[in-house]
């Protein structure tokens, strides 16, 4: 193990990080001669949120590459639900049986991340949501955190691992605020030290009543405040944040936005949106529950098979007209199957015999996960 409590990629890559029971088995498969060719799926059995958003494809790719075996799958950012495989992997058993632990601990976490954040996103109407929960995590995998959250739609993120090009947003903690003598004393000198790019928001609950410190500063001028602790004085957050607003609009401060963070959740930014102008949502987003997918084999040697509570053999998504979906034989196409009528296959090739022949970006899947939550309204369409 390396520093941090981290570990090295490369023993991912060669698959050193793998549940114990695989390498095991795979000893016993050889010794006993046995190596089927066989098709695996990837799905879930039921999703909270009735839908999810696929995340984690890249590292998928990333870690098949090269080996020999084929997969495919929806494109990443693709809505998905219960039961609808999102990815399918050919290849003889024993050269990919030790890498299932990764390649579900990219989809799930990922996945889910990116779930949550479409969700929260949904129900915003129409107000940014910044992804600020990275420090609730490992900080190993804050890049994967914020880039899933960025394609789950969230409008900026908080950690600076970031990859590139994503935006990145934050204000101020406490403790700056806490390091001069007053918060007034703080804000005037992040307005005026601060780079020019940095919007100018200032931390507004440090030592007074929120619509008090509010009034200071935007006294000394700023663009927006943000509150963050009004959940811990056990009060009405949304009468906190009204009184605040009342105390700026009628201080001639109309122009001063609202920032809320600390501890928000998906149902607050829908009880909140009316007031509130930007979020900043931490564990609700990062914290997410993982999406539980499993991987299993329904085709053995070019015969259909799977354990029991699975359906065999080879299937394929189609997206009807209107956004409906359904599930069928691989060699069973739908009525009128074709791009120009609206029904299309979702599950595409990817790695052809370890050779990546379809990549995945970060904003094309960012732009898909946000025309699909359009089309389906969150994943309340009624599936066909």
């Amino acid at each position: 193990m390396s520093r941090f409590g981290s570990l090295d990629p490369e023993l991912i890559r060669n698959g050193g990080c793998t549940d114990v029971y695989f390498p095991r088995c795979e000893s016993v498969l050889e010794r006993a001669g046995v190596n089927p060719s066989v098709v695996m799926e990837v799905s879930v059995a039921s999703l909270p949120l009735g839908f999810g958003i696929l995340a984690g494809l890249n590292a998928v790719l990333d870690l098949f590459a090269g080996m020999p075996v084929s997969v495919s799958a929806m494109p990443e950012g693709s809505i998905f639900f219960p039961d609808e495989p999102v990815m399918v992997i050919s290849g003889k058993y024993r050269d990919f049986a030790r890498f299932e632990t990764a390649l579900l601990g990219f989809l799930c976490h990922a996945s889910g991340i990116a779930t949550a954040a479409a969700h929260v996103v949904s129900v915003a109407g129409g107000r940014p949501i910044y992804s600020f929960g990275s420090r609730r995590q490992h900080p190993a995998i804050a890049p994967m955190i914020e880039r899933s959250a960025w394609i789950g739609g969230v409008a900026g993120v908080s950690n600076t691992a970031a990859p590139e090009d994503i935006p990145l947003a934050g204000t101020m903690p406490h403790a700056f605020v806490l390091s001069f003598e007053t918060p007034e004393a703080a804000w005037a000198a992040y307005a005026e030290h601060a780079d020019p790019e940095v919007p100018r928001i200032m931390l507004c609950d440090t030592l007074s009543d929120e619509k008090a410190e509010a009034l200071a500063a935007a006294n000394i001028g700023c663009a927006a405040v943000r509150l963050d602790t009004p959940r811990s004085r056990r009060g009405d957050i949304r009468s906190i944040i009204g009184e605040v607003r009342w105390e700026l609009d009628t201080h001639g401060y109309r122009d001063v936005r609202i920032f809320l963070s600390g501890g928000v959740t998906a149902a607050d930014v829908a009880a909140l949106r009316d007031l509130v102008d930007a979020f900043g949502v931490g564990g609700a987003i990062a914290n997410a529950p993982v999406i539980d997918f499993s991987a299993d084999i329904i085709e053995k040697n070019g015969t259909p098979i799977a354990k029991r509570g699975r359906r065999s053999g080879r299937k394929q998504v189609w997206r009807l007209p209107g956004g409906g979906r359904i599930t069928l034989p691989a060699g069973e196409r739908p009525p009128e199957a074709g791009a120009e009528t609206g029904t299309v296959p979702l599950l595409q090739p990817c790695i052809q015999d370890g050779r990546i022949i379809t990549g995945t970006t970060t904003d094309a899947a960012r732009r898909r996960a946000e025309e699909e939550m359009r089309l389906y309204g969150g994943g309340l369409y009624p599936r066909g």
